[in-house]
C-alpha cells in the first residue's frame, strides 16, 4: 500500500503543477525551456509539501517501535546525528509490539532518502544556476542561441558573485573555528543553512502578510458592495495601464516600421527585421506592408545589429504588457457586470438571479438545469456569503494559532506549540492518520499562505502573474526560483513546529529523513539557536503591520495607488471606475443590440429567399401543369 500511496501522491502532485501552469503560462506559444524548468521547479516545491507529512508519520512510527523494543545493546549516538535510523532494519528482527502498527502510508527505509535528495537537490540547482540563466536567456533580444547565451553569462555574473562571497565568507567563519574541521558533509551543510536562511528571511515577510490578509480578504469579499468598490478602483487603475501600454505598443510599433523601411530584403540585418516583425501584432503588420509599398523610394538610416537587439526586446516586452492589460480589463470589466447584477439581484422581490446581458452566458442545458435562476439566486444573495464568513473565521483561528506556535515553538518544556501538542496527542494514541491530517492541514496553509502572496505579489512590471494565459516568461521563472527558496525553509519550519527538528528543539529522537539530508545545523550554531529561533517571531510585528495596512499607506504616499477604504485618492479612483463601467455597458449594449439587428438582417434574407425559391417553384409547377 505504501509504494502505491507515493505513486498516487506524485501522480497528483505533477497534474496539479501543469494545472496551474496551463492557467497562467501560455503552453503553446511559450518556449518549451521556460515550460519545462517553471514546470519541474513546481512540482517538486509541491512534492516535499504533499509527501512530508507521510515522512512524519512513518518517522513516529520508527519511534514507536524503537521506545517499546528490547534492545539487546545499548545504542548512542550524538545530538544532530541519524544513527538510530540507520539501526532501524536491527531492531525491526526484535517483535514489534501491537500498540505501534504500521501506518496505511508507511514507506519502507531507504526510499524517502533518496527521494528527498533528489527533490531538494535538483530544486536547488533549478533556483540557484538553472533558472536565473533561464530568465536572462528568455527575456534577451538576440536573435541566435550564442547571443542569447552570452548576455545571460553577463547578466548573471553579478548574480552569481553575490552568493558566491556570501558562501565564501560562511566558509571562512567555519575554518577559523578552532574545534570544527571541514568535510564534505560539513560543507554541503554550509551551502543549505546559507539558502535556508535567505529563504526563511523572505518566507516570515510573505508569511506575515498571508496570514492577515487571506482570512481578512475572505471576510471582505463576503460583502458584495466591498467587492464592486474594489472593481471600480481596479478597474481605473488597469485603464491607466491600458492606455499607457497600447501608447507605448504605438512608439515601438512605429520604431519597427522604420527599421522595416530602411532595411531592405536583399540587406545582410533583413533577416533580423523579419525575426521582430514576426513578434508583431498582425494589425501592425498589415499596416507596415501597406506603408511599405507606399514609401518604396525612400532611404532611411540603417540601424546597428546591437539596435536591432534592443528593439526586439522591447517589441516583446510591449505586446506581452499590451496582452495583458487587454486580459486584465476583460476580467474587471465581466466581474464589475457580475457584482453590478449580484447587487440588482439582491434589491429584487423575485428570488431569481437576474443577468444584465445573458448572451454573455452561454451554458448546456445540463448547467442551465441544475444551476438555475433561483439556485444562482441563493448560492451567490445567501450562501456564497455566510460560506465566506465560515471560511474567515477558520482561516482567522489557524493565523492565530500560526502566530502563537511561531513565537513559542522553541518550548519544548512545557510545550506551547499548538501544532506540537496536536501532533504529540496523536502520537501518544497511535492515530497516524490522525497525524497526517494535521500535518498536511497545517503546512498546507502555511503553503497558500506563503504561495497566495507569490502569486499576488506584483514589482512594478518585472514580476506579475497574470492568468489566462497572460503571465510572460519571466515572472513564470521567477515563480519557480522563489517557490525552490521558499519551501525548504518552510518545511524546516514546520517541523520545528511539531519539535520532529532536533536541531531547534534539542530532543534525543529519530530524525526525519527530510531532516537527515539538511545535516546538522550545529555547524552554525549561531543560526540554528539564534536565528532560526528568535527571527519567526517577527511574524507577530508583520501581523500587525498588515493589519492596519502600514504597507498599503506607505506605497500610497510613493504614488502607488491602494484600495484603502478611508483614503480620499481611492474614493476618486472607484468614481472613476464607476464611469468607466457605465460607458462599457453602454457600449456594450449597442454592440448586443447591432448583432441582433445583424442576425436579424440575415434570417429575413435566409427567408425571403426561400420564400422566392418556393415561389419559383410554386410557379414553375403551374406552367407545367399549363402546358399539361
Amino acid at each position: 500500500m505504501s509504494g502505491a500511496v507515493l505513486g498516487v501522491v506524485v501522480v497528483v502532485v505533477f497534474l496539479l503543477a501543469l494545472f496551474l501552469l496551463q492557467r497562467y503560462g501560455d503552453l503553446q506559444k511559450q518556449q518549451w525551456m521556460v515550460l519545462l524548468g517553471t514546470l519541474l521547479s513546481w512540482y517538486l516545491c509541491f512534492l516535499i509539501v504533499f509527501i512530508l507529512p507521510l515522512d512524519v508519520s512513518t518517522t513516529i512510527y520508527k519511534q514507536c517501535v524503537l521506545d517499546h523494543t528490547n534492545l539487546t545493546t545499548p545504542v548512542t549516538r550524538p545530538r544532530g546525528s541519524n544513527q538510530i535510523e540507520g539501526n532501524f532494519s536491527v531492531h525491526l528482527a526484535v517483535s514489534i509490539p501491537k500498540a505501534c502498527e504500521e501506518p496505511w502510508s508507511y514507506i519502507p527505509d531507504g526510499i524517502l532518502p533518496v527521494f528527498w535528495r533528489v527533490v531538494y537537490w535538483t530544486s536547488q540547482f533549478l533556483t540557484w544556476l538553472l533558472l536565473p540563466f533561464m530568465q536572462s536567456y528568455a527575456q534577451s533580444g538576440a536573435f541566435s542561441i550564442v547571443g542569447k547565451i552570452k548576455t545571460a553569462l553577463i547578466e548573471n555574473a553579478i548574480y552569481y558573485g553575490t552568493y558566491l562571497l556570501i558562501f565564501i565568507s560562511l566558509l571562512i567563519y567555519v575554518a577559523a573555528h578552532p574545534q570544527w574541521q571541514l568535510s564534505w558533509r560539513e560543507l554541503q551543510t554550509i551551502g543549505i543553512t546559507a539558502a535556508n536562511t535567505w529563504g526563511l528571511f523572505l518566507l516570515v515577510l510573505l508569511l506575515g502578510y498571508g496570514l492577515v490578509e487571506i482570512p481578512r480578504s475572505y471576510w471582505l469579499s463576503s460583502s458584495p458592495d466591498y467587492l464592486l468598490n474594489k472593481t471600480y478602483f481596479k478597474v481605473a487603475k488597469v485603464a491607466d495601464e491600458k492606455a499607457e501600454a497600447e501608447e507605448n505598443l504605438a512608439d515601438v510599433m512605429e520604431d519597427v516600421a522604420g527599421v522595416h523601411g530602411s532595411v531592405r530584403y536583399n540587406h545582410c540585418l533583413r533577416k533580423c527585421v523579419d525575426t521582430i516583425l514576426t513578434k508583431c501584432p498582425p494589425e501592425y503588420r498589415e499596416e507596415m506592408e501597406r506603408n511599405m509599398e507606399n514609401s518604396a523610394g525612400e532611404q532611411n538610416v540603417l540601424p546597428t545589429k546591437r539596435s536591432l537587439v534592443n528593439l526586439h526586446k522591447k517589441v516583446i516586452s510591449a505586446v506581452q504588457r499590451h496582452g495583458q492589460t487587454q486580459v486584465l480589463w476583460n476580467i474587471l470589466v465581466n466581474e464589475a457586470f457580475h457584482l453590478e447584477d449580484v447587487a440588482k439581484s439582491q434589491s429584487s422581490s423575485v428570488r431569481q438571479f437576474m443577468h444584465s446581458f445573458p448572451s454573455m452566458h452561454h451554458h448546456s442545458w445540463i448547467h442551465r438545469l441544475i444551476y438555475s435562476p433561483t439556485v444562482e439566486w441563493y448560492w451567490e444573495c445567501v450562501f456564497r456569503q455566510r460560506l465566506y464568513r465560515l471560511l474567515a473565521v477558520l482561516l482567522c483561528l489557524l493565523s492565530a494559532a500560526v502566530v502563537w506556535s511561531e513565537s513559542t515553538f522553541s518550548s519544548t518544556s512545557p510545550v506551547l506549540s499548538l501544532f506540537a501538542v496536536f501532533v504529540n496527542m496523536a502520537e501518544k494514541q497511535h492515530n497516524y492518520i490522525c497525524i497526517e491530517i494535521v500535518c498536511f492541514v497545517s503546512i498546507l496553509f502555511l503553503c497558500v499562505c506563503v504561495y497566495s502572496t507569490v502569486f499576488r505579489i506584483r514589482v512594478f512590471n518585472y514580476y506579475y502573474l497574470v492568468p489566462h494565459h497572460q503571465t510572460d516568461a519571466y515572472s513564470l521563472q521567477f515563480s519557480g526560483m522563489l517557490f525552490c527558496r521558499l519551501t525548504p525553509p518552510l518545511c524546516l519550519n514546520f517541523l520545528g513546529l511539531i519539535h520532529m527538528d532536533s536541531a531547534i528543539s534539542h530532543q534525543d529522537r529519530i530524525q526525519t529523513s527530510y531532516t537527515s539530508i539538511m545535516g546538522s545545523m550545529h555547524v552554525l550554531s549561531f543560526i540554528s539557536d539564534g536565528f532560526y529561533i528568535y527571527y519567526p517571531m517577527l511574524i507577530l510585528l508583520l501581523c500587525f503591520a498588515t493589519f492596519y495596512s502600514l504597507g498599503s499607506r506607505c506605497l500610497n504616499l510613493l504614488g502607488f495607488q491602494q484600495y484603502i477604504t478611508d483614503d480620499e485618492l481611492t474614493s476618486d479612483l472607484v468614481d472613476e471606475g464607476r464611469k468607466l463601467i457605465r460607458r462599457a455597458v453602454t457600449l456594450t449594449r449597442r454592440e448586443g443590440e447591432m448583432e441582433e439587428q445583424r442576425r436579424g438582417l440575415l434570417h429575413d434574407t435566409s427567408r425571403r429567399s426561400s420564400g422566392g425559391h418556393y415561389q419559383s417553384l410554386s410557379l414553375s409547377r403551374v406552367g407545367i401543369f399549363d402546358n399539361v
